[in-house]
Protein backbone atom coordinates (compact mmCIF):
# COMPACT_ATOMS: atom_id res chain seq x y z
CA UNK A 1 0.00 0.00 0.00
CA UNK A 2 1.24 3.48 -0.88
CA UNK A 3 1.41 6.40 1.56
CA UNK A 4 -1.88 7.60 0.07
CA UNK A 5 -4.75 5.14 0.42
CA UNK A 6 -6.40 4.94 -3.00
CA UNK A 7 -10.10 4.06 -2.80
CA UNK A 8 -12.63 3.19 -5.49
CA UNK A 9 -16.29 3.82 -4.63
CA UNK A 10 -18.96 1.47 -6.00
CA UNK A 11 -22.59 2.23 -5.14
CA UNK A 12 -25.62 2.68 -7.38
CA UNK A 13 -26.77 5.80 -5.50
CA UNK A 14 -25.02 9.01 -6.57
CA UNK A 15 -25.95 10.74 -3.31
CA UNK A 16 -24.32 7.96 -1.29
CA UNK A 17 -21.16 8.14 -3.39
CA UNK A 18 -21.02 11.92 -2.97
CA UNK A 19 -21.35 11.59 0.80
CA UNK A 20 -18.67 8.91 0.96
CA UNK A 21 -16.32 11.03 -1.14
CA UNK A 22 -16.74 13.96 1.26
CA UNK A 23 -15.97 11.76 4.28
CA UNK A 24 -12.97 10.04 2.72
CA UNK A 25 -11.35 13.04 1.07
CA UNK A 26 -11.49 14.94 4.36
CA UNK A 27 -8.71 12.56 5.40
CA UNK A 28 -5.24 13.73 4.26
CA UNK A 29 -4.06 10.22 3.38
CA UNK A 30 -7.09 9.04 1.36
CA UNK A 31 -7.71 9.64 -2.34
CA UNK A 32 -10.90 8.60 -4.17
CA UNK A 33 -9.71 7.37 -7.58
CA UNK A 34 -13.07 6.65 -9.17
CA UNK A 35 -16.79 6.02 -8.79
CA UNK A 36 -18.82 3.12 -10.19
CA UNK A 37 -22.60 2.92 -10.35
CA UNK A 38 -22.91 -0.83 -10.91
CA UNK A 39 -20.99 -4.08 -10.59
CA UNK A 40 -19.69 -4.22 -14.17
CA UNK A 41 -18.37 -0.66 -13.95
CA UNK A 42 -16.75 -1.46 -10.59
CA UNK A 43 -14.80 -4.33 -12.16
CA UNK A 44 -13.73 -2.16 -15.12
CA UNK A 45 -12.55 0.68 -12.88
CA UNK A 46 -10.76 -1.68 -10.51
CA UNK A 47 -8.74 -3.04 -13.46
CA UNK A 48 -8.09 0.48 -14.76
CA UNK A 49 -7.20 2.28 -11.51
CA UNK A 50 -5.79 -0.59 -9.37
CA UNK A 51 -7.03 0.92 -6.10
CA UNK A 52 -5.81 -0.15 -2.67
CA UNK A 53 -9.43 -0.66 -1.58
CA UNK A 54 -12.74 -1.03 -3.40
CA UNK A 55 -15.59 0.19 -1.18
CA UNK A 56 -18.36 -1.91 -2.68
CA UNK A 57 -22.12 -2.02 -2.17
CA UNK A 58 -23.17 -5.67 -2.21
CA UNK A 59 -26.55 -4.98 -3.91
CA UNK A 60 -26.22 -3.08 -7.20
CA UNK A 61 -27.81 -3.46 -10.64
CA UNK A 62 -26.15 -5.60 -13.29
CA UNK A 63 -23.37 -7.82 -12.05
CA UNK A 64 -24.23 -9.05 -8.54
CA UNK A 65 -22.19 -7.92 -5.55
CA UNK A 66 -20.77 -11.36 -4.76
CA UNK A 67 -19.79 -11.97 -8.38
CA UNK A 68 -18.27 -8.48 -8.51
CA UNK A 69 -16.03 -9.43 -5.58
CA UNK A 70 -14.79 -12.55 -7.36
CA UNK A 71 -14.18 -10.69 -10.63
CA UNK A 72 -12.27 -7.88 -8.94
CA UNK A 73 -10.11 -10.32 -6.98
CA UNK A 74 -9.30 -12.18 -10.20
CA UNK A 75 -8.50 -9.07 -12.24
CA UNK A 76 -6.98 -6.81 -9.57
CA UNK A 77 -5.74 -9.22 -6.87
CA UNK A 78 -3.85 -6.54 -4.94
CA UNK A 79 -7.03 -4.52 -4.40
CA UNK A 80 -8.77 -5.25 -1.10
CA UNK A 81 -12.57 -5.17 -1.00
CA UNK A 82 -14.58 -3.61 1.81
CA UNK A 83 -18.30 -4.26 1.58
CA UNK A 84 -20.58 -1.35 2.49
CA UNK A 85 -24.13 -2.58 2.90
CA UNK A 86 -27.47 -2.16 4.62
CA UNK A 87 -27.68 -5.93 5.22
CA UNK A 88 -27.05 -6.57 8.91
CA UNK A 89 -27.12 -10.27 8.17
CA UNK A 90 -24.73 -13.09 9.01
CA UNK A 91 -25.55 -14.91 5.76
CA UNK A 92 -24.52 -11.97 3.58
CA UNK A 93 -21.38 -11.54 5.68
CA UNK A 94 -20.34 -15.18 5.32
CA UNK A 95 -20.89 -15.16 1.55
CA UNK A 96 -18.99 -11.88 1.12
CA UNK A 97 -15.95 -13.14 3.05
CA UNK A 98 -16.04 -16.47 1.22
CA UNK A 99 -16.05 -14.59 -2.11
CA UNK A 100 -12.90 -12.69 -1.19
CA UNK A 101 -14.00 -9.55 0.65
CA UNK A 102 -11.65 -8.37 3.40
CA UNK A 103 -14.22 -6.45 5.40
CA UNK A 104 -17.88 -5.74 5.94
CA UNK A 105 -19.29 -2.47 7.28
CA UNK A 106 -22.91 -1.40 7.61
CA UNK A 107 -24.34 1.74 6.03
CA UNK A 108 -25.82 2.55 9.44
CA UNK A 109 -22.28 2.92 10.80
CA UNK A 110 -20.93 6.37 11.60
CA UNK A 111 -18.04 8.02 9.73
CA UNK A 112 -15.53 6.97 12.38
CA UNK A 113 -16.35 3.26 12.05
CA UNK A 114 -16.12 3.46 8.26
CA UNK A 115 -12.62 4.93 8.51
CA UNK A 116 -11.59 2.34 11.11
CA UNK A 117 -12.76 -0.39 8.72
CA UNK A 118 -10.89 1.14 5.78
CA UNK A 119 -7.60 1.43 7.64
CA UNK A 120 -8.03 -2.05 9.09
CA UNK A 121 -8.47 -3.57 5.62
CA UNK A 122 -5.59 -1.46 4.29
CA UNK A 123 -3.31 -3.09 6.88
CA UNK A 124 -4.22 -6.51 5.55
CA UNK A 125 -6.62 -7.31 8.38
CA UNK A 126 -10.26 -8.43 8.31
CA UNK A 127 -12.95 -6.03 9.55
CA UNK A 128 -16.34 -7.27 10.76
CA UNK A 129 -18.83 -5.24 12.86
CA UNK A 130 -18.69 -6.34 16.52
CA UNK A 131 -22.31 -7.55 16.63
CA UNK A 132 -21.80 -9.76 13.57
CA UNK A 133 -18.50 -11.03 14.95
CA UNK A 134 -20.38 -12.41 17.93
CA UNK A 135 -22.98 -13.92 15.63
CA UNK A 136 -20.26 -15.70 13.66
CA UNK A 137 -18.74 -17.14 16.83
CA UNK A 138 -22.15 -18.44 17.89
CA UNK A 139 -22.10 -21.23 20.43
CA UNK A 140 -18.33 -21.04 20.87
CA UNK A 141 -18.90 -18.25 23.41
CA UNK A 142 -21.09 -18.84 26.50
CA UNK A 143 -24.32 -16.81 26.52
CA UNK A 144 -23.36 -14.60 29.45
CA UNK A 145 -20.03 -13.72 27.85
CA UNK A 146 -21.73 -12.93 24.52
CA UNK A 147 -24.03 -10.44 26.25
CA UNK A 148 -21.11 -8.88 28.09
CA UNK A 149 -19.13 -8.53 24.85
CA UNK A 150 -22.14 -7.07 23.02
CA UNK A 151 -22.74 -4.46 25.71
CA UNK A 152 -19.05 -3.49 25.74
CA UNK A 153 -18.67 -3.19 21.97
CA UNK A 154 -21.97 -1.53 21.05
CA UNK A 155 -22.30 0.86 23.99
CA UNK A 156 -20.02 3.69 25.00
CA UNK A 157 -18.51 3.53 28.49
CA UNK A 158 -21.00 6.11 29.81
CA UNK A 159 -23.99 4.41 28.17
CA UNK A 160 -22.95 1.12 29.73
CA UNK A 161 -22.60 2.68 33.20
CA UNK A 162 -25.98 4.40 33.01
CA UNK A 163 -27.86 1.38 31.69
CA UNK A 164 -26.42 -0.96 34.31
CA UNK A 165 -27.49 1.36 37.13
CA UNK A 166 -30.95 1.86 35.67
CA UNK A 167 -31.33 -1.91 35.32
CA UNK A 168 -30.36 -2.27 38.98
CA UNK A 169 -33.34 -0.10 39.93
CA UNK A 170 -31.81 3.35 40.45
CA UNK A 171 -33.82 6.37 39.32
CA UNK A 172 -32.47 8.85 36.79
CA UNK A 173 -31.90 11.34 39.61
CA UNK A 174 -29.95 8.79 41.66
CA UNK A 175 -27.87 7.79 38.66
CA UNK A 176 -27.16 11.45 37.93
CA UNK A 177 -25.91 11.98 41.46
CA UNK A 178 -23.75 8.83 41.39
CA UNK A 179 -22.12 9.70 38.07
CA UNK A 180 -22.15 13.46 38.57
CA UNK A 181 -24.26 14.09 35.48
CA UNK A 182 -27.35 16.13 34.70
CA UNK A 183 -30.61 14.18 34.86
CA UNK A 184 -31.26 15.03 31.20
CA UNK A 185 -27.88 13.56 30.27
CA UNK A 186 -28.68 10.33 32.12
CA UNK A 187 -31.98 10.04 30.27
CA UNK A 188 -30.25 10.67 26.95
CA UNK A 189 -27.62 8.00 27.63
CA UNK A 190 -30.30 5.53 28.73
CA UNK A 191 -32.47 6.17 25.66
CA UNK A 192 -29.51 5.89 23.30
CA UNK A 193 -28.26 2.67 24.91
CA UNK A 194 -31.65 0.99 24.82
CA UNK A 195 -32.09 1.95 21.18
CA UNK A 196 -28.68 0.47 20.30
CA UNK A 197 -29.57 -2.80 22.03
CA UNK A 198 -33.10 -2.91 20.62
CA UNK A 199 -34.73 -2.83 24.06
CA UNK A 200 -38.20 -1.43 24.69
CA UNK A 201 -39.32 -0.77 28.23
CA UNK A 202 -38.12 -1.82 31.63
CA UNK A 203 -39.18 -5.48 31.33
CA UNK A 204 -36.91 -6.03 28.32
CA UNK A 205 -34.11 -4.12 30.04
CA UNK A 206 -34.32 -6.35 33.13
CA UNK A 207 -34.33 -9.50 30.98
CA UNK A 208 -31.27 -8.25 29.15
CA UNK A 209 -29.55 -7.36 32.43
CA UNK A 210 -30.18 -10.84 33.81
CA UNK A 211 -28.73 -12.52 30.72
CA UNK A 212 -25.77 -10.13 30.72
CA UNK A 213 -25.01 -10.96 34.35
CA UNK A 214 -25.66 -7.40 35.54
CA UNK A 215 -28.15 -8.58 38.19
CA UNK A 216 -27.76 -11.25 40.84
CA UNK A 217 -30.70 -13.58 41.32
CA UNK A 218 -31.11 -14.92 44.81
Amino acid sequence: MSAILRVLLADDHAVVRAGLRLVLEAEPDIEVVGEAEDGNHAVELAIETRPDIVLLDITMPGLGGLESISRIKESAPDSQILILTMHNDEGFLRRALASGAAGYVLKQADDRELLVALYCVARGEIYVPPALTLSLLGDLIPQKQRFEMTSKTSLSVRENEVLRLVAQGYTSKEVAEMLQLAVTSVETYRSRAMKKLGLRGRVQLVRYALKAGWLEVE
